[in-house]
């Protein structure tokens, strides 16, 4: 009997190698470029790092451009989503306010395609009074509402001390808190429907200007790292604001991090934090 299932176990490990051998890879899209960022080095190690970790081929549409009006051709196409799995948005794109544009990203989205959210991002697509709480379904609140959380700035760089908050989340568990070089807090004006992973606590030092004003000392603490699910398809979208300097692009925490997000995005990610057969590295 204990002969017996032991063949038979082996049969089914056998089984599994094969299936996840034959696994097609996730086809994504990184879409990088704008203003403020070194997103020449980052789009590569965004690539590289996702291709490490998770059975994908990685595309990237980079634009040079270092304004905050970065055009992606790509965007101009009704279906540009069609030939990929989910798209990780690396954009710094403040100032495109091109509604019909925008719209065709947006739609891709609201339509199913998962999308994985980086810094910046955040700060992308946004016109009107974007610095005052969006209401739901109007003209400029399309972006934050695929994104399930509205930033509009960020303070000093400063370390950001990440503390994982949802610990049953697939997305994080098991993953250790951190402590990041400088880096950018973003604010959160409001959390629409966003559900919150990890906050960010920052310790802004004491501030005094040319005239003798002084500024106090202060901590902030935002919602850094959070899931969405957005329109009638309940797409899966996965952000965070963490991600300005190469050193934390660069960190394998981070990547680590970033592949989970996507995995999740696509439904590939289990409950314990591993990626489904045929999907991880």
């Amino acid at each position: 009997m204990k002969l017996r299932t032991l063949l038979a176990l082996t049969a089914l490990v056998g089984l599994t190698s094969t299936l996840a051998a034959e696994q097609k890879p996730l086809r994504v899209l990184i879409v990088a470029g704008g203003c403020c960022h070194d997103y020449a080095t980052q789009k590569e190690v965004l690539k590289k790092g996702i291709e490490a970790r998770v059975n994908a081929v990685v595309e990237v549409a980079y634009d040079p451009t270092k304004s905050t009006k970065p055009v992606f051709d790509i965007y101009k196409n009704a279906d540009w989503a069609k030939n990929f799995d989910v798209v990780v948005h690396d954009e710094c794109a403040a100032s495109v306010d091109d509604r019909p544009y925008v719209a065709n990203i947006v739609n891709a989205h609201k339509n199913g395609l998962p999308a994985v959210n980086l810094h910046c991002a955040m700060h992308s697509y946004r016109w009107g009074k974007f610095g005052e709480p969006v209401k739901a379904g109007a003209d400029n609140a399309s972006w934050f509402e695929m994104l399930g959380l509205q930033s509009t700035g960020h303070g000093p760089q400063q370390p950001i001390a990440i503390a994982f908050t949802d610990k049953e989340s697939p997305i994080v568990k098991g993953l250790a808190d951190w402590t990041t070089v400088n880096e950018e807090l973003y604010n959160n004006v409001q959390i629409l429907t966003g559900k919150a992973l990890a906050s960010g606590t920052q310790k802004i030092p004491e501030k005094k200007d040319k005239k003798g004003n002084v500024t106090p000392a202060k901590e902030v603490t935002s919602v850094v790292v959070w899931t969405n699910e957005f329109g009638p398809n309940k797409t899966r979208i996965f952000s965070t604001t963490i991600g300005h300097n190469n050193a934390t692009v660069e960190d394998a925490r981070y990547l680590d991090l970033v592949a989970r997000g996507l995995l999740w995005s696509v439904g590939k990610l289990e409950a314990d934090g591993k990626a489904s057969a045929g999907f991880g590295k």
